[in-house]
């Protein structure tokens, strides 16, 4: 939550909560055994639905903490886990017991092995690699078993490092190949040729360098754990034990308490994006709205980053496998500053993106709208980036208040239709969710919250004032979640509005609370025992249905890029299930003629789109690249994939070249700052060049033409109003 700022910035509705529920007294004099205590009893009583801690719970975390700790099975061999496997069924009894025996084992045989492992990287990578063999690694780890000998382990880390290096060594190659082409554009430019450190070293002194590229990198690697202690592991260990009653319970050790109070603050500066560890690879699972990343549309949702390169390096440093936190302190840093990240793109390309580091843009996360023009009918567009508000003032502004005004302004210039753009929107505060379904209905029940043990509450709109009677369409994608899902259920529930996008939305209908642990212990000698976020609630449409899992079905279904992966609440391990509870009392909006008859001529539409026709093409391309497991280690056939699907994806160019052929204009008042302020001008100029590019826009234009209101209800609309 961003205190300073006063703007409410999360995926998930997340407040401080004080629990009353226990006189249980907590006082182990073993810190890590009145951990294991205080948070098993914590969990059991505030989660909405607690996991039973019987054997399957005890499977799930041997099965998490093990893969957590050697997710690409490079450290433990096969006899370690035959010991440890005898603990899979007993683990919810220690943990009762406050047993540590199973933690403790794991712990010391994994940094026995990171030490092992030492002296295997640095022998294997003392030796060339012969990218002429025609050899291929299968990345998909969790089909591999571990290694039965150190002798079988070497090789393992053989094949690894392998790979990791040949990504370096492909690329220098590149360099030095394209000298002639770099000499041509310098010379097209009338401009000085400079010659790269690399280009004038031999094949065999790039190999070399690549090898100490990926050496130089472990090397920081195993500096950056070296550091780490028994408490850190232990953390680890915690966290695994919570994750298994849900993905979004989570326990903050100290440290991890004061980072998440950072990045709730606002404070921290850095690239703007949301980062999780998936298997080896630091995955980008949500980009900032406002944030260098958004700003300069550097990276997109799935995107993995392989490197980091601070401006004053000549190499970057591999983070893969890298512990999430030490891949963030190295893309993390001052405002200003620069870094360069290597990314694997969804599609399986590997590009380089500088970015600026820098704080989120407030303005950016504000609603922000413009007027549309076809022919010689208008319409409106809003969109909203986060459902925001001020903290110590709701009434001083929010996501609801600025959207009516929003409203207002383009009802002033005669707009015969709102499209309201929840891409990408990731949530925030449920109120200003529930006052914007307001301004589209008189009155009446917007969304279900209940709570353990069966208690539920009815949030409604109570304000009958409308502040928009006309034709309404929302977008939405995978990424839209929480409020924005509340939001454009309840609308659709009504038959309010017609929503356009993905096969579904995100799927999050669970609600957190962060709960400081520290104010159990009347007397406590032992430090801050850090904090945990615990699943308190779960939100259900107004028709009974939840949101989790399945979040809201468009009317109208469009393809994008990430239609046939897997992103959302149902990628995650363990969510909460999908249920339904009893109805709220509502009456659906009849302002509508042809609700039903403008979805089915939209979607006759879209059968017959060809963009929409190559964007589908283009997902189920992308689809089948990350389902591809297996990477050849021949650099011929390494490049020859490259150059291959390089080739593949120039078909799917135009679809960024696409012109929906509509008008795009700021408002008068915004028109007016533009004169003073450059940097809103570009950014406009940007965001509607985008938008002249959007066919989902495009189509909701189409709905919004083809719908038409009930005059007789409209006429009465207005008479109550006046």
């Amino acid at each position: 939550m961003k205190k300073n700022l006063k703007v409410l910035f999360l995926a998930v509705f997340v407040a401080a909560a004080s629990c009353s529920f226990t006189t249980k007294e907590f006082n182990d004099p073993d810190k890590d055994k009145l951990l294991i205590d205080l948070i098993t009893y914590v969990l059991q009583k505030g989660h909405y639905d607690p996991a039973e801690m019987d054997d399957t719970f005890s499977q799930g975390v041997y099965d998490d903490f093990i893969n957590g700790l050697d997710p690409i099975k490079r450290y433990f061999l096969a006899s370690d886990i035959e010991e440890f496997s005898k603990y899979k069924n007993e683990i919810d009894d220690q943990i009762k017991n406050k047993d540590l025996t199973f933690f403790n084992l794991v712990h010391e045989r994994f940094t026995q092995r990171m030490e092992e492992a030492k002296s295997m990287y640095e022998s294997v990578l003392d030796t060339p690699f012969d990218y002429s063999q025609n050899e291929v690694i299968n990345v998909d780890y969790d089909k591999l078993d571990y290694a039965k000998t150190k002798d079988e382990l070497k090789e393992r880390w053989r094949w690894q490092l392998k790979f990791s290096t040949i990504s370096s060594y492909y690329d220098l190659v590149q360099e030095k190949n394209s000298v002639a082409e770099r000499k041509q554009e310098a010379a097209e430019k009338g401009e000085e040729y400079k010659p790269t450190p690399n280009e004038g070293l031999s094949l065999a002194e790039l190999e070399a360098k690549s090898r100490n590229t990926t050496k130089t990198s472990l090397k920081e690697y195993f500096d950056f754990t070296k550091d780490l202690e028994r408490k850190d592991y232990f953390a680890v260990f915690l966290t695994t034990i919570v994750e298994e009653f849900d993905p979004h319970t989570n326990y903050f050790a100290p440290p991890d308490r004061d980072r998440f109070d950072l990045r709730m603050s606002g404070k921290l500066e850095g690239i703007g994006a949301r980062l999780q560890k998936k298997n080896d690879y630091i995955t980008v699972i949500e980009i900032i709205s406002g944030g260098p990343a958004w700003r300069g549309e550097h990276i997109a949702v799935g995107d993995m980053i392989l490197k980091v390169k601070q401006a004053d390096e000549d190499e970057p440093v591999s983070v893969v496998g890298m512990r999430i936190d030490d891949a963030v302190k190295l893309i993390k840093g001052p405002k200003g500053t620069k870094v360069t990240l290597t990314i694997k793109r969804v599609d399986g390309t590997i590009e380089e993106e500088v970015i600026t580091r820098d704080v989120v843009e407030l303005e950016e996360t504000y609603a922000k709208s413009t007027v549309i023009e076809k022919d010689d009918r208008k319409f409106g567009l809003i969109n909203l980036p986060q459902f925001y508000f001020d903290m110590e003032n709701y009434k001083e502004r929010n996501a609801a208040s600025d959207v009516k005004q929003e409203i207002e302004r383009l009802k002033g210039e005669g707009m015969e239709g709102l499209i309201l753009d929840l891409r990408d929107n990731g949530g925030g505060s449920l109120k200003t969710a529930v006052d914007i379904g307001g301004l589209f209905i008189k009155e009446g029940p917007m969304v279900q919250v209940a709570s353990g043990g069966g208690r539920k509450e009815i949030l409604e709109d109570k304000n009958d004032d409308i502040a928009w009677d006309g034709p309404l369409v929302i977008l939405v994608n995978e990424l839209s979640a929480s409020a924005s899902e509340i939001l454009a259920a309840a609308m659709q529930d009504y038959k309010r509005a017609i929503i356009i996008g993905s096969e579904q939305t995100y799927g999050k209908g669970t609600v957190q609370n962060l709960i400081d642990l520290n104010q159990w212990l009347r007397q406590n000698d032992m430090g801050d025992m850090g904090a945990l976020k615990l699943t308190t609630q779960k939100f259900y449409r107004v028709n009974g249905g939840s949101t989790q899992l399945e979040g809201v079905k468009s009317d109208v279904v469009m393809p994008d890029r990430y239609s046939y992966i897997d992103v959302g609440e149902r990628d995650y391990d363990n969510p909460l299930p999908y249920d339904k509870i009893d109805p709220a009392k509502f009456d659906a909006w009849d302002g509508y003629i042809d609700f039903e008859e403008t979805i089915e001529k939209s979607k006759a539409r879209m059968a017959k789109s060809e963009q929409l026709a190559l964007i589908e093409q283009n997902a189920r391309w992308i689809k089948t690249k990350r389902d591809e497991m297996e990477v050849s280690l021949n650099y011929d056939a390494y490049a020859a994939e490259i150059e291959k699907r390089k080739e593949e994806s120039k078909k799917f160019d135009t679809i960024d070249n696409y012109d929906n052929k509509l008008s795009y204009r700021s408002l008068p008042y915004e028109i007016e700052l533009m004169r003073q302020d450059t940097t809103l001008r570009e950014k406009r100029k940007r965001w509607h060049k985008n938008l002249a590019k959007d066919i989902y826009v495009e189509e909701a234009v189409h709905v919004l033409e083809d719908l038409k209101l009930n005059n007789i209800k409209k006429g009465k609309m207005a008479n109550i109003k006046n």
